[in-house]
């Protein structure tokens, strides 16, 4: 029974301890840092896990029981949702750089200027607001005279001008889906 509640609260501590680790996915991690928690998650399992079959077994399935009951915890609670997953948080407004939040993320102007490069941005400024969200990646919203003209705002404006356009997709048209949309498909006859 002791193992039980070990296991609970190793989890406990274990979720602590890589919430204070930060907010880097697997993937942006370093080789340092990934070993860091590879290793964390291997001593918060050694004191349960013995040379018993039985108890490494139920040690394991304490592990994923507790996993799916937080998460059906975050789906009622925003308490639990942001212990356990942390919110968003704004590291550049208006297009102005949120230095305390990125102090607080350990996040240099260097890396965060490499996730907006990734995203296709060349301009700070051109950013209404970007996050670094919970799972470490980037969101963000463009500034209006910097977001892109969809098809939509250009048959609208093109509509203003006088000019009538047919965006809606033309059913007979042939594409890749129509074999998809079409309930009955006959075989051509080389293939009866």
């Amino acid at each position: 029974m002791t193992f039980i509640f070990h296991s609970l609260i190793l989890i406990l501590a274990g979720i602590l301890l890589l919430r204070i680790s930060g907010r880097k996915s697997i993937s942006q991690m370093t080789l340092a840092q990934t070993i860091v928690m590879i290793s964390i998650g291997t001593i918060i399992v050694a004191p349960i896990v013995g040379k018993d079959m039985v108890k490494t077994i139920s040690a394991a399935a304490i592990f994923v029981f507790t996993v799916i009951i937080l998460e059906f915890l975050q789906l009622k609670s925003n308490a639990i949702e942001k212990f356990i997953t942390g919110k968003s948080i704004i590291v550049i407004d208006n297009g102005v750089l949120n230095i305390k939040n990125l102090k607080k993320l350990r996040l240099t102007v260097d890396q965060l200027e490499m996730r907006i490069r990734n995203e296709g941005i060349s301009r700070i400024e051109d950013i209404k607001i970007a996050t670094i969200e919970p799972n470490g990646l980037l969101g963000y919203e463009l500034k209006n005279d910097v977001k892109p003209l969809t098809i939509g705002e250009f048959s609208k404006m093109m509509e203003s001008f006088g000019f009538k356009m047919n965006m809606n997709d033309n059913e007979n048209s042939s594409t890749i889906f129509n074999e998809i949309k079409k309930k009955t498909q006959k075989n051509p006859n080389y293939l009866k």
